[in-house]
Formats: structure tokens, C-alpha cells, sequence
């Protein structure tokens, strides 16, 4: 099909980034601290495996009432997605608003430390070491996109690599910042406040706040539209 021939894209209103957070019933609030007060970590996790695969309101509002049982911190009006896997939820901050799409894994650490902001949005079969990781307010997280937070440092090379030490490094993805679908952020990175990370990008190195990259490996390729960098503008989206 010839460019001119296309249909033009059309424009929709945002819908989750928009709306108003409600709060949660006290109902539910209630029940999640009679759950709390009554059944030890353990058993609770074993509970969410009954509400884990539901598309009901039933069962989404269990899979709420666990993790809030379970949870450092847990806001109000959450969505957590049929099929969605985690270890260690009791290290998560879960903040307000927060989408959790269907099928997302979410791999904390005994001592670790996950923080998902205000009205996040984690896309569908998202994986997210969450070890050391910080994902402020109003970050759109698209489907099947992975952070991965630790790596085997590979030595000595007498031993096989799943054999070495591994390595945890904090990742963090600031305010308003948007990662596209499919892409990979490694350890250490930190990505700017309002930035864009590229569909399939693999993200190695620090991406400067409202810069938009894409690649493998990803690499700036401008900054978005309004936006002026202090000083002179740079050629690729170094570390802040």
C-alpha cells in the first residue's frame, strides 16, 4: 500500500492515565486485615493460587485483598490481571491507581526493594526483576517489556556462569517515563523522567530525561517534540 493510500491514524483519549483513583471498600480493606491478622504469609500466597486465573470481579477483588494482606504498602484502586505470578510480595510497594496487566511476573528479593508509583501501568506478560527496583508515577510499562535488575558477574571461568556470583544492580525508571513494548532495560540503568524507550529497544546504558531511544543497542534518537535540553544538544542520551 502506497503511504498516500493509508487510512490516517486516529486519536483516542487516554483512559488509565486519566481517571480517578476510588477507594477501595471498606469491606475489602476489612477482610484484607482479617486475612492478615489470621493466616501467616505463606498461607496466604497458596490462598492467591485459588483467584489467580479469574477474569471475575470475585476474583479480582481476592487477588486485591492478598496482596494488600501481604504487601509493605498496597493503595487503593489497583488492578492486578488473571495469571499475574510474584515472589516475595511482601517487599512491594504498591502505590495508587497501579494496572498489573494479565500474565506480568513480578520477581522480588527476601530483602529487596519494588516500588511501583501513582497510576503506573505494567502491560500484559511484563517480566520485572524486582529486586532493587523503582518505578515512579504515571509510567506506562507496554506488554511483554522486561527489566532485569542482577546479572552473573562470570568469574572465575572455571565454573560455569549460572555457578558465579550474582550481581544486583538498582534499576530506576522515573516519573512519567514510557517503555515500549518488547523492550529490555538491563542492570543499572536509569531511565529519565517523561522519556520514550523504543518498541524492542534493549536499553544498556542511563537515558537522559524526554529523550526518545530506540535499538539494540538503544541509542538517542531526539528529544521529544517541545521539549529544549539546557545547553548544547547532545548526540546520544549519556549517563545523568
Amino acid at each position: 500500500m502506497r503511504a498516500k493510500d493509508k487510512p490516517p491514524a486516529r486519536v483516542y483519549r487516554a483512559v488509565h492515565g486519566r481517571r480517578e483513583i476510588p477507594l477501595d471498600p471498606q469491606h475489602e480493606i476489612a477482610l484484607s486485615e482479617h486475612l492478615k491478622n489470621s493466616y501467616d504469609r505463606e498461607a496466604l500466597v497458596e490462598l492467591y493460587g485459588r483467584f489467580a486465573l479469574g477474569d471475575g470481579s470475585f476474583d479480582s477483588m481476592m487477588r486485591r485483598v492478598i496482596w494488600r494482606a501481604v504487601a509493605k504498602t498496597f493503595g487503593n484502586g489497583v488492578t492486578i490481571g488473571s495469571g499475574v505470578g510474584f515472589r516475595h510480595l511482601e517487599t512491594f510497594e504498591i502505590g495508587n491507581g497501579v494496572f498489573i496487566g494479565a500474565q506480568a511476573y513480578l520477581q522480588g528479593r527476601f530483602d529487596g526493594t519494588f516500588v511501583i508509583g501513582d497510576m503506573a501501568w505494567l502491560g500484559p506478560q511484563s517480566f520485572l526483576d524486582a529486586r532493587d527496583l523503582i518505578i515512579e508515577e504515571r509510567v506506562g510499562w507496554g506488554p511483554g517489556a522486561k527489566v532485569l535488575g542482577s546479572q552473573h558477574t562470570g568469574l572465575p571461568l572455571e565454573v560455569p556462569v549460572i555457578q558465579t556470583d550474582l550481581e544486583v544492580k538498582p534499576v530506576r525508571v522515573h516519573a512519567w517515563a514510557d517503555i515500549g513494548t518488547g523492550a529490555i532495560v538491563l542492570p543499572g540503568v536509569t531511565v529519565g523522567k517523561g522519556s520514550v524507550v523504543g518498541a524492542g529497544a534493549v536499553v544498556i546504558e542511563d537515558v537522559d530525561p524526554f529523550a526518545v531511544v530506540g535499538g539494540v543497542p538503544a541509542r538517542f534518537l531526539r528529544w521529544r517534540d517541545g521539549y529544549h535540553p539546557p545547553g548544547a544538544k547532545r548526540k546520544h542520551a549519556g549517563r545523568s
